[in-house]
């Protein structure tokens, strides 16, 4: 049960926000290629693949983070007692629990066609390397955007099985989300960051984060609508387009308190919430 725990820690099992956030992008590019015309059940099949896979994946970036941030997690307040910072669980056992996850997460991959496979594979350094990009740029957000939303590429290909001008739209546009919503998550951690030596573009912006939060959310918001465009949803789509709106816009950056770190861990868990109004939104686009 020890060794269990520490792998529920290692891997943040308990804190589901973080493969939500990797599964929901791959939810809307599913969800905007499907033709509900259709049965039903390829759809829940590929949306239950996809979760699982964001699980899977998820938990094996953690550790590879764990790792590769061993020596900044443990100057961290809020990072020095994860497994691995405080040598709990050895940097060995770690990667043989990578190897693992990633295995089980390609036996998941297998089920879908030639193409999702060949680019699911293609991102893999992108998705291992993110926690480097800390070291040298203060646009490691940009990174993890390009890596946590190609989920959203491989959702519309796994239907489609060929690349269109709305999915585009729409990654680019889920990137600029991730850029708004990883920003106000480093606030937690600015101070120790700072004196670490370690960047973000939360310290970039740390003295008017709310205007750049602002461009991140109407880049992502004028995305939506671009998607609603190309792919000729009904107008109910566009109707209800104001709730997630509302909460990025409003909720979020009204309420968004960057010297509160309780507060912009909150703010940055209502993610989960603004990903499934875009679902919602998208499947009523579609009908």
């Amino acid at each position: 049960m020890k060794h269990l725990n520490l792998f529920i820690e290692l891997t943040r099992l308990k804190k589901p926000i973080g493969f939500m956030l990797l599964f929901w992008p791959c939810a809307w590019g599913l969800t905007i290629a499907y033709d509900f015309s259709n049965s039903l059940n390829d759809y829940f099949f590929y949306l239950s693949l996809f979760f699982l896979g964001s699980v899977l994946m998820r938990s094996a970036g953690c550790i590879v983070n764990d790792i590769l941030d061993k020596d900044f997690d443990k100057k961290v307040e809020r990072t020095k007692n994860r497994p691995i910072a405080s040598g709990k669980i050895s940097i060995k056992l770690g990667l043989i629990y990578v190897a693992l996850l990633c295995f089980l997460a390609l036996i998941i991959l297998l089920r879908f066609n030639n193409l999702t496979i060949i680019l699911a594979l293609v991102s893999m350094p992108l998705a291992f390397s993110y926690p480097l990009m800390k070291r040298y740029t203060y646009w490691p957000q940009l990174f993890l955007g390009i890596t946590f939303n190609y989920g959203l590429i491989l959702g519309w290909i796994c239907i489609k099985n060929q690349i269109d001008v709305a999915p585009i739209i729409f990654y680019l546009g889920a990137i600029f989300w991730t850029l708004g919503f990883d920003t106000i998550y480093g606030f937690q951690d600015l101070k120790d960051d700072e004196i670490i030596g370690v960047k973000s573009t939360s310290i970039k912006f740390k003295k008017n984060p709310r205007s750049f939060l602002i461009i991140c959310y109407l880049m992502f918001i004028i995305s939506l609508i671009g998607v609603g465009y190309f792919m000729k949803l009904n107008s109910l789509f566009y109707i209800f387009l104001t709730f997630p709106a509302l909460h990025l816009l409003i909720y979020q950056i009204s309420n968004f308190n960057f010297k509160n770190s309780k507060n912009t861990l909150k703010i940055f868990k209502s993610n989960n919430i603004l990903g499934l109004l875009v679902f919602i939104n998208i499947m009523i686009g579609k009908f």
